[in-house]
């Protein structure tokens, strides 16, 4: 495992990286942690140009904590627990998997050239 890849990469990339990186370490922090805490609620974006379809799960992802977190306000709690998880597996573990594929920049970070 060597960084080099990444930190050799256009600032945006790695930047990108590390925010997912933080985001899974938090996601799952606040998954673990007991709920209705104040730490828990304070814890709580390449086929046209640079663009891919992933990036479209950006713009789900941040209407999704949106309405994670006006459910959370409303204390209805069940449809907060189903959205943040929601969020979690699908923006970060699923979309997390798809960027370890062969010619992906974090593939050469985690197994090598």
């Amino acid at each position: 495992m060597s960084l080099a890849p990444l930190l050799d990469a256009a600032p945006a990339i790695p930047l990108h990286a590390f925010a997912a990186m933080a985001a899974f370490v938090l996601g799952s922090i606040q998954l673990a942690a007991p709920k209705g805490t104040l730490p828990h609620r304070t814890l709580q974006i390449q086929l046209v140009g640079p663009w891919s379809p992933i990036h479209l799960l950006s713009i789900f992802s941040l209407a999704m904590l949106a309405l994670g977190v006006t459910a959370a306000r409303s204390h209805n709690v069940r449809r907060h627990r189903f959205t943040m998880i929601g969020i979690f597996f699908g923006a970060l573990l699923i979309a997390g998997l798809f960027t370890l594929m062969p010619g992906r920049i974090m593939h050469a970070v985690v197994f090598g050239h």
